[in-house]
């Protein structure tokens, strides 16, 4: 491809707006355009990117027998009234109405569909495992899109469903999908994590997300500095200590007066203590029983693992909420101070008094933060007033239980040794569904006995545009894009330092025709060389061929992008040259050894990223 004839405007400044560097270089070297807030154009360069993801995708998803398909992006709404999602997803959903009035929604995600369809089709076991994927546009109305392709309204997602007799099969094909999905991102050279994850809206009971670290992720995902054990903060667990607790009521307490000081935040400036010096109260509601829920100050309820506990453990089904103002009045307390001590004697009292059902419990949950703590501060259960000098065994406490969100140095679930926090941005999620849409749906087949069953379910997606933003954040700087060796839109950046010169012209026109299966992007502009080596560095091609006056000598430049090596596996590289390149970053060679050379480093690396 000749810059000259191709759609290629870059600039120097940075897009109002951008937040990462992705973002900001994307919008720079016209890979990207904006339409409209969290809607943008891939322009060619962009595109063959995009394209050189979706290539490697597919080839793994051949790899393990998956069939691909296209799915509408517009659905009506009775399949996801079925499944509980047309109101469970509400506030992500694109919903309108067509001309008839009925409803439809820009597609989310497609289990609805997929399930649909395979329920027309398959009837008996012997039709099952089926692997169906597809490649597909993307809707989610997000409240506050930013960053690019990393949250975006509009977006590009590899979704893949398994369908199957039994759980069997599905661990069978979860960990099939699961090996694909490390090999996608190794051979995009995008360094990503294996975390156990939360399964959200999407459902089922086992999940996994791949991560990459990166400060331009909303995401966060704990890894055990010993063991290398990862979940998700929305997940992960800390290691349970030995519970040796029996209820000591303090005779006096000390009450201290905090006027409109009612958050840690405003307490430890107040009281002049460190956050852990404190224990918050956080009330929830479920039927007809309140969860007082106790955290040490530094920390936060995780309510995804606290509405676990209340299900799992305590057998209580009803959805759990906050509680709102009326409820802390209606227990004796108020808001903002609400505590533990002597708030079941203020139930009680209330009750004997007709003032509270006796139907009303309240449980107090403890997390395993607020084992052992001495010398605390909680609230006293009065507008403006707390008690200090609390010990946690002066709390009459219910149970301990795992339920706040992990912090920087908790004991990891399976060694104990320390957790570390890690900013990350998903690239993937793999779920096992079970029967949560074979069921509604109506996905049923006939076994081998003849018993009509549902199917048990797999769902597996990528973020295919997103990945586009990942490999830049992880390897790019500033003022120059880095792509990998199946990601970058071009292999080969060929500068002509002066196309007025014939001899330059001639051996670069012949070094492009020789190159013409390497994917070349031939700069033949008639520009400075600094513009030139401005837009190689910007739009971030892994090797640049410089004709310019050495030609005089027979030499000719080859250099490599500076953060280009980082992709590559160093372990791997049998190649003397190679090496030497890219630890110098540029090397000059013959004129004859051109074609030769490029040929080499291509065939070396193709070999180590695809193997």
């Amino acid at each position: 491809m000749r810059y000259s004839k191709y759609f290629l405007f870059t600039s120097k400044e940075n897009p109002a707006g951008a937040v990462n560097i992705s973002h900001s270089l994307l919008v720079r070297g016209s890979f990207i355009s904006q339409l409209s807030s969290g809607i943008y154009n891939f322009l060619p360069i962009g595109f063959r990117v995009l394209k050189k993801v979706w290539k490697v995708i597919e080839e793994e998803m051949d790899r393990i027998g998956a069939l691909q398909v296209l799915m509408p992006a517009l659905h009506p709404s009775d399949l996801w009234e079925k499944t509980g999602r047309w109101q469970t997803m509400d506030n992500v959903m694109f919903k309108l109405q067509d001309k008839k009035g009925a409803n439809m929604v820009l597609g989310t995600t497609h289990e609805e569909i997929i399930t649909d369809i395979v329920s027309k089709f398959v009837k008996s076991y012997k039709n099952l495992p089926l692997l169906l994927y597809q490649i597909q546009v993307k809707f989610r109305d997000e409240m506050r899109p930013k960053g690019g392709l990393i949250r975006a309204r509009e977006f590009i997602m590899k979704d893949l469903y398994s369908f199957h007799t039994n759980w069997e099969c599905l661990d069978k094909t979860y960990q099939d999908v699961y090996q694909a999905y490390v090999r996608i991102f190794e051979r995009l050279s995008i360094p990503v994590e294996s975390v156990e994850a939360f399964s959200g809206p999407i459902g089922g009971d086992v999940s996994h997300e791949f991560m990459v670290v990166t400060e331009a992720g909303e995401d966060k995902f704990v890894k055990c500095t010993n063991c290398g054990y990862a979940a998700s903060t929305e997940i992960a667990q800390i290691k349970k200590p030995e519970i040796n607790y029996k209820y000591k009521p303090i005779d006096k307490l000390n009450k201290v007066h905090t006027p409109s000081v009612s958050s840690v935040e405003q307490l430890v400036n107040f009281l002049g203590k460190k956050p852990q010096n404190f224990v918050k109260s956080v009330l929830y509601r479920t039927g007809s029983t309140y969860i007082l829920v106790l955290v040490r100050g530094d920390k936060e309820v995780n309510e995804i693992k606290l509405e676990k506990y209340i299900k799992n453990e305590l057998k209580i089904m009803e959805e759990i909420s906050m509680a709102k103002e009326d409820d802390f009045l209606k227990l004796g307390s108020v808001i903002g101070f609400i505590g533990p001590l002597n708030l079941k004697d203020k139930i009680l009292l209330l009750k004997n008094e007709k003032k509270l059902s006796d139907e009303i419990d309240l449980k107090i949950i403890a997390d395993l933060s607020v084992y052992g703590l001495k010398d605390v501060i909680v609230g006293a259960n009065e507008k403006d007033y707390h008690f200090v000098g609390i010990d946690f065994d002066n709390i009459e406490i219910d149970s301990f239980a795992d339920v706040s969100t992990v912090i920087d140095g908790d004991k990891c679930v399976k060694c104990g040794e320390e957790y570390r926090i890690f900013p990350a941005l998903e690239l993937g999620h793999i779920f096992k569904l079970g029967t949560k849409y074979s069921e509604p749906l109506k996905a049923y087949f006939a076994d081998k006995d003849g018993k009509i069953k549902p199917m048990i379910m797999g769902c597996y997606g990528i973020g295919v545009s997103r990945i586009i933003s990942a490999i830049l954040e992880a390897y790019s700087s500033e003022n120059s894009m880095t792509w990998t060796f199946n990601s970058a839109p071009f292999f080969a950046y060929l500068i002509t330092i002066n196309m007025d010169d014939e001899e330059q012209y001639k051996i670069s026109h012949n070094i492009y025709n020789g190159l013409s299966n390497f994917e070349v992007l031939w700069d033949d502009r008639k520009e400075s060389a600094g513009t030139k080596f401005k837009d190689w560095e910007l739009i971030g091609i892994p090797i640049c061929i410089v004709i310019g006056n050495k030609i005089k000598e027979g030499l000719v430049e080859i250099k490599v992008n500076p953060n280009f090596p980082k992709t590559i596996s160093n372990k791997k590289i049998n190649s003397e040259f190679i090496s030497k390149l890219f630890d110098s970053l540029s090397i000059f060679i013959t004129l004859q050894e051109v074609e030769e050379k490029i040929k080499h480093i291509y065939n070396e690396l193709d070999g180590i990223v695809n193997g």
